[in-house]
């Protein structure tokens, strides 16, 4: 099985890695325009990422926020800490949704019903608020219902657009919004960012219970053979947050530790653990500020704390 470095970001399904003894021979190979030259030894050329070292050399910090599995609420706490980070008026802060079949970050901002702007400059991301903006593949679909059904090399093709012809301007902090899993998406992103020397590191999503944490295990070791750092991992619905008591219940078990327990056993660190709260669930889906509207509940607090320790680790 190959070192997910070596897999070059238009590679056929399979590739068992540029590095590897199969290179260019194995039937994954068959048909891959790389094929003669990873079989000869000298691997495919490198993708060009010269647009993409101009396009962000604006932007200071490149964060990853990825989950092993869906359903841990990864597009929610991305869309909260994108919110949480841009309350300092003084930062700016942009979200680049990347997962292609499933784009909720628009809706979540409130902004599903605007189009993206081209010009000579590229793409204009959508506006949130005067330091916060967002791009995403559902600006760009014709109908908010269309099911993006591309393979590998399509998506590879888009996320590297979205990195090298969005015009991004001045940004403290990128948030990219990833689906769930270890899959294309990841991988273009990670060898694009990398290729162009310009990654931070990745923020991990979890839940409490066993049955997430193995997904995220998978994705600390994606990180690992992909030398992408772990900035921390965040464990959401970490309890229930009572909006009329204020009294936080456990929602989920947490049969074998939950983060706290896992993120000991990686030597990673447990950035924080964010309650369910239902206010955030109505915000997000009516696009609508969590922080305007609920500025002093206990998640709100666990959030801004959150985007704090992020400052400081990528500092």
């Amino acid at each position: 099985f190959s070192d997910m470095s070596d897999v070059p970001v238009d590679a056929n399904a399979g590739c068992p890695g540029t590095e590897s003894g199969q290179a260019g021979k194995s039937s994954a190979c068959a048909g891959c325009p790389g094929q003669a030259s990873c079989a000869s030894g000298q691997g495919p050329p490198k993708p060009d990422v010269s647009a993409v070292i101009d396009r962000l050399s604006e932007v200071k910090h490149k964060i990853l926020v990825m989950s092993g599995k869906g359903g841990v609420g990864k597009s929610s706490v991305t869309t909260s800490l994108a919110l949480a980070l841009a309350t300092d008026p003084k930062v700016q802060v942009a979200v680049l949704d990347i997962d292609l079949c499933g784009p909720s970050i628009p809706r979540m901002l409130g902004v599903e019903e605007e189009g993206v702007h081209q010009s000579a400059d590229g793409w204009t991301p959508v506006g949130v608020k005067d330091n916060l903006c967002v791009m995403s593949i559902a600006f760009l679909l014709d109908n908010k219902n269309d099911a993006v059904i591309w393979r590998g090399p399509r998506k590879a093709a888009i996320i590297k657009q979205f990195l090298s012809d969005v015009n991004w301007g001045e940004i403290d902090y990128l948030l990219i919004d990833t689906p769930p899993g270890t899959s294309d998406e990841h991988i273009s992103s990670v060898q694009i960012l990398m290729g162009a020397g310009s990654v931070d590191g990745a923020v991990l999503v979890t839940s409490p219970q066993e049955i997430a944490l193995l997904d995220v295990r998978k994705e600390i070791s994606f990180c690992r053979k992909t030398n992408l750092p772990v900035i921390g991992v965040v464990e959401n619905m970490s309890g229930f947050a009572c909006p009329h008591c204020k009294e936080c219940s456990d929602l989920f078990p947490s049969t074998t530790g939950g983060a706290t327990k896992m993120c000991e056993e990686f030597s990673i660190p447990l950035l924080e653990k964010l309650p369910l709260d239902p206010r955030l669930a109505k915000c997000l889906d009516e696009g609508e500020d969590f922080f305007e509207k609920n500025g002093d509940s206990s998640l709100a607090q666990s959030l801004l704390s959150l985007a704090t320790k992020i400052k400081q680790l990528v500092q």
